[in-house]
């Protein structure tokens, strides 16, 4: 870890939880509930660390501390004794919902299911909105929300695609759970989070994925894409109906990561202990060849039922005029990561409307959402 003491030498935008600035080692961010906001020529000590490893996903510099600050904005009470960023010099007390002083605790000591609602889990952040925006595609007047795990980004304010996707209605609701924070509600945990999601924040649909940051190693299990077989897990084991949005692509030129992501092979075929639907999106001639193959090999512990779709859903209209990128491309770029993302929200919407769930066998079978063309 490297910590520089440094100038604040210009401010940016700032939006829920998180301020943009410049400092004299460069592009940095504050969360003004952990330091209180930052101020023009402030002197501020800063973590240089994942810039000086020139990372991508926060590959920018953090406010740990200003110099000589009252903290007044950082010192104000917060209700409920659950910590978070527990047991380091940053730890903070929140008000999670199922805590004994949460107006939500006899609700949530009653809850132990899900009542079947569709559960989409997602394997990268990127793909969030597009499975919300393609809901909403299906029935806009669907309540949709993001519940946010720990195995990334921590602060849920450091996602510039889930702020935007609420302001555009993508999203109706957001919670953090485990160690992550900053969301509409906090949870202790994924099974929590989920139940709260359902019953207390009155979603139709809930997607789960980790924030931005994802970690891999090239080793089977080395990576962040395990979280979504380990939310899988948690949405079957209480009654919900888990949907995986399958990591799909052939822009990028890491062999693991064509086809299917070997990270959503390993999430469904060897962290998941309960049986999802997976939808494949509509592929011609060679692609359609490549992800055939990959599901004839594909092994499982336990059965999984894919369906492939038999038109395009993705369409950039649905995404109300939000920019979504992945590892910087976009959707002309790598249109079978758009379409698997949507496949997968398209699913969602048309679960949660009462349509019939998809009839699959195992393998591939052909499912028409009835989307328009």
């Amino acid at each position: 870890m490297r910590l520089v003491w440094t100038e604040v030498t210009a401010l940016g935008a700032s939006r829920g939880g998180l301020q943009e600035l410049t400092t004299a080692e460069g592009a940095a961010l504050c969360y003004p509930a952990l330091t209180g906001a930052c101020a023009l020529r402030e002197r501020v000590l800063v973590n240089t660390t994942a810039r000086d490893l020139s990372l991508g996903t926060g590959g920018v510099d953090f406010v740990v501390a200003r110099e000589g600050a009252d903290f007044e904005e950082s010192n104000t009470p917060v209700d409920g004794h659950i910590m978070k960023l527990r047991y380091t010099p940053l730890q903070r007390n929140l008000l999670t919902v199922e805590a004994q002083e949460s107006p939500y605790h006899q609700v949530m000591e009653q809850l132990d299911s899900l009542e079947g609602i569709p559960v989409v889990c997602c394997g990268l952040h990127s793909q969030v909105p597009l499975v919300a925006a393609a809901i909403k595609q299906v029935d806009s007047s669907l309540r949709v929300g993001y519940v946010m795990t720990d195995q990334a980004a921590l602060p849920l304010a450091f996602s510039t695609a889930v702020a935007q996707s609420r302001e555009l209605g993508l999203l109706d609701a957001t919670l953090t759970c485990g160690q992550a924070f900053g969301g509409e509600l906090e949870a202790i945990n994924l099974y929590s989070g989920l139940l709260a999601a359902c019953h207390v924040q009155g979603c139709d649909v809930v997607i789960v994925g980790i924030g931005p940051g994802l970690a891999g190693t090239g080793t089977p299990f080395g990576h962040g894409g395990v979280a979504q077989g380990e939310a899988i897990n948690a949405a079957g084991a209480l009654g919900g109906s888990p949907i995986a949005c399958l990591r799909m692509s052939f822009a990028d030129e890491r062999q693991r990561h064509q086809g299917i992501s070997h990270h959503a092979l390993c999430a469904l075929g060897k962290v998941a202990a309960v049986s999802a639907t997976a939808i494949v999106p509509y592929l011609e001639g060679q692609q359609q060849e490549f992800v055939e193959a990959q599901l004839g090999a594909f092994e499982s512990r336990v059965e999984h039922y894919f369906a492939q779709l038999e038109q395009h859903c993705f369409t950039e209209e649905a995404l109300r005029g939000l920019r979504v990128t992945t590892m910087g491309r976009g959707p002309a770029d790598d249109p079978v990561f758009f379409e698997a993302a949507f496949a997968a929200g398209a699913a969602a919407g048309g679960m949660a409307r009462f349509v019939e769930p998809p009839s699959c066998v195992k393998g591939v079978s052909r499912l028409d959402l009835g989307l328009d063309e």
